[in-house]
């Protein structure tokens, strides 16, 4: 299990709260007919979804997330904890910046496409920030864990992610020459190859192994068997890499490290899917919580559309087809645990923030207390429901369909949300359990004492009942 001191990061729930806000943003633009499928796969409306929600959403989230998990991952204080809001600042400043110079490229409103460069500037800073933060965390626990070995090689993936990107905006902005570098812009699957696969999918593949083990009290994942699945991921995203290279130098033909690559990580992902069965079935805590029975759904929609996703490459199975199995993956999996883990990491470090140092000297409730668990369960349902009927409608290539999920997702996403509010607010917990309201947590930040303080002394293994 993790080591029994938790560090809590004054910033992650504003990296939170971000993210929830630009996710609930993007669908509804998506419920308003905005981008694809009622625009072009590659039109720039849809790329501004596409960004809202891989950099908004998940990417903050992620960020956010790892800032409160590396640190306890290692049982070190985060490194250059002080960047943890210029980083936050720069990312979101980048994503606004790079949101408006594709609005403008599609003549949504009027700004320069020199917008491209500048964000390309900012998510570029913002980004080596972040990763200076945890790979120096990381590095000051010898030796190296697989666990940490994930999150290293997630962060090589964002970073690699960030400069393919930043090339493509610095062409389209017209800061370098097009006629030279134009061919680069073929790389922007390989480049969301890495983004997806590498920065978000390893990381996730990491995180999640200790976290499922933890949530449902089973034994770790042996040592091979995560270094079999660590190896096999990285050397997926090595043809990727290879790709955009040969595309920089001239060459034009990146279907076969296309191919390579989506093909290797569709096996890392076989093999990391049989191993969270194995954490299922090696449970010790029998009654699944809301948040890993949500996991089953987001881990079958992983399955499927890493089954689904070699062969609409490779024999071209059209816009519909690719543009549904995205869809699969970004909202099913990846939006979908997101949102399932985060109301229990929130609820989690609440309870580390407000009821940890009372321990011993007065009543606290148990983690479990500040979440209402069905209700999150029925808004997690109702957002899957729409995942499903989304992509059926992609599939199928019917505009309206897609529209009426996507009015559940975003039902179900601003339920989730609402809990979120309830648990920082403590909504559910007695007036007379409750601590004096000046010192009751934020909304969007860790209260400054407990920044103060390098750790809390608070085993992170959580009792049955919570």
């Amino acid at each position: 299990m993790m080591p029994s001191m938790a560090t809590l990061s004054r910033w992650t729930m504003s990296y939170f709260a971000a993210g929830i806000v630009l996710f609930i943003a993007a669908q509804a633009l998506m419920l308003s007919g905005f981008g694809y499928p009622f625009e072009g796969l590659r039109a720039p409306s849809t790329l501004i979804l596409v960004h809202l929600v891989v950099i908004g959403w998940l990417s903050l989230v992620m960020a956010g997330a790892l800032q409160q998990f590396v640190p306890v991952l290692v049982a070190r204080p985060l490194a250059f904890a002080r960047l943890a809001l210029p980083a936050l600042i720069l990312l979101f400043s980048g994503l606004a910046a790079l949101l408006a110079g594709f609005a403008g490229l599609g003549g949504i409103i009027d700004a320069p496409p020199e917008l491209l460069a500048g964000a390309a500037l900012l998510l570029t800073g913002g980004s080596a920030m972040l990763v200076l933060m945890l790979a120096m965390t990381i590095f000051s626990e010898r030796p190296i864990t697989l666990f940490a070995g994930f999150v290293l090689a997630g962060l090589t993936s964002l970073m690699l992610t960030v400069f393919s990107g930043s090339a493509f905006a610095m062409i389209l902005s017209g800061w370098v020459d097009g006629s030279g570098a134009g061919g680069l812009l073929a790389g922007v699957g390989l480049h969301a190859l890495l983004g997806l696969g590498g920065w978000l999918g390893l990381t996730a593949f990491g995180v999640g192994y200790r976290l499922y083990a933890m949530f449902m009290l089973a034994p770790e994942t042996p040592s091979p068997r995560l270094r079999r699945v660590l190896l096999c991921a990285i050397s997926a995203l090595l043809p990727a890499v290879a790709g955009l290279v040969l595309l920089a130098t001239g060459h034009d033909d990146v279907m076969l490290a296309a191919t390579l690559s989506v093909c290797g990580l569709a096996f890392a992902t076989a093999l990391h899917v049989g191993d969270v069965i194995s954490l299922f079935r090696e449970r010790r805590r029998q009654e699944l919580e809301f948040n890993m029975r949500a996991s089953l759904a987001a881990y079958a929609a992983l399955a499927l559309g890493m089954a689904l996703l070699p062969p609409a490459l490779i024999f071209d199975a059209g816009e519909p087809m690719v543009a549904g199995v995205g869809f699969l993956l970004v909202f099913g999996c990846l939006s979908g645990l997101t949102l399932s883990q985060l109301v229990k990491i929130v609820a989690f470090m609440t309870w580390i923030e407000v009821f940890a140092s009372r321990i011993g000297r007065a009543p606290i409730p148990r983690v479990g207390e500040l979440v209402d668990g069905s209700r999150v369960w029925w808004w997690l349902v109702l957002y899957f429901c729409g995942v499903a009927a989304g992509t059926i409608a992609l599939v199928c290539d019917v505009p309206e369909a897609f529209r009426a999920a996507m009015a559940l997702c975003l039902t179900g996403t601003l339920g989730v949300a609402s809990e979120l509010v309830r648990i920082r607010r403590l909504s559910r917990i007695e007036q007379d359990r409750c601590p004096p309201v000046n010192i009751r947590p934020g909304l969007f930040l860790t209260r400054r004492s407990e920044r103060r303080k390098q750790h809390v002394a608070v085993s992170t293994t959580p009792h049955p009942e919570h």
